[in-house]
């Protein structure tokens, strides 16, 4: 089963990287991973860097992928981003935090996603 799970978070993932570079997103860095957390997606969309967290869900059975996305995952994502800015020596860029929520309803994957869905806490 938890191959299986792994499966179906890696579809999502590749689901929604499609989803935002036909909006026009640039995806720079898939799976980035700190001491502190891992960010799913690092992209680039117009003058902002977006880190993007992706939830998915197989049904609406265990609540939304949106609710997912708890204060402690968004702390954890915001120190993982700082981490990536100072690695980058990129300053003081302009950051946005995402979540792109992927529930798979028969064979397809339905994407919600969440511009701005929260702010950097640090």
């Amino acid at each position: 089963m938890a191959g299986s799970n792994r499966n179906f978070g890696k579809q999502a993932e590749q689901a929604a990287c499609g989803f935002l570079e036909k909006k026009g997103y640039v995806i720079i860095e898939r799976n980035y991973r700190t001491r502190f957390a891992e960010i799913d997606i690092i992209a680039r969309f117009k003058a902002f860097f977006v880190f993007i967290e992706v939830k998915a869900r197989q049904g609406q059975r265990k609540g939304s992928a949106r609710e997912a996305v708890t204060l402690v995952k968004q702390k954890k994502i915001s120190l993982g981003a700082a981490f990536y800015l100072r690695e980058n020596n990129l300053g003081e860029v302009r950051t946005r935090f995402d979540v792109i929520a992927v529930t798979k309803i028969r064979n397809d994957f339905e994407i919600e996603h969440i511009e701005n869905a929260f702010q950097f806490l640090i």
